[in-house]
């Protein structure tokens, strides 16, 4: 059975969130890459207002095609989220509290949720058409220069998603290999 979760994220809602849990959800996301990352944090460092406020909020990693007619959006299957390492524990230190994506985080923005209890999703890979119909609206937010990779606020009912890494230091492809050699 899914967890269903609303956003933005509180701490207590964080900190229910396991690794291996399926979760639905529904709210406000954030679409971003790396470029547009890069751009977050250079604001930061500057001490400049982002163009959204983080704090609560989910990113999804994500360059969303352009929609077709009826849709909020195109397809909109997530991107390796690895490229955004570099700037995600800064971004978690400002309050950001979920990510969307796929595959592993590295050891710094592992050890970032855990200290700013903070949350890692995956969303399943070649299923974009399929997820984007879960996007009800969708509206440029930032860096209209960065075509399908800037920043848009997303209103989306049931998103699925998977727990890979929580605030507790789980990680779900960890446990998944552990699970594997013990049959």
């Amino acid at each position: 059975m899914a967890k269903r979760i609303n956003t933005p994220l509180t701490d207590d809602v964080v900190r229910t969130l396991k690794a291996g849990d399926n979760v639905l959800i529904s709210g406000v996301i954030y679409t971003a890459r790396d470029a547009a990352h890069k751009r977050l944090v250079a604001l930061i460092e500057k001490g400049e207002e982002l163009p959204m406020d983080v704090r609560g909020q989910v990113i999804y990693y994500v360059g969303p095609c352009p929609a077709k007619p009826g849709m909020a959006i195109g397809s909109a299957g997530p991107t390796t989220s690895g490229r955004m390492d570099p700037y995600a524990p800064i971004l978690m230190e400002n309050g950001l509290k979920g990510m969307i994506g796929k595959g592993r985080r590295s050891e710094a923005v592992r050890d970032a949720m855990v200290k700013h209890n903070a949350v890692y999703m995956a969303a399943i890979g070649g299923a974009g058409a399929l997820l984007s119909k879960c996007v009800k609206a969708a509206e440029l937010v930032a860096y209209e220069d960065l075509g399908p990779e800037a920043i848009r606020k997303l209103t989306v009912e049931d998103f699925p998603v998977v727990v890979v890494n929580d605030a507790h230091g789980n990680d779900l492809y960890e446990q998944g290999v552990k699970e594997y050699r013990k049959e």
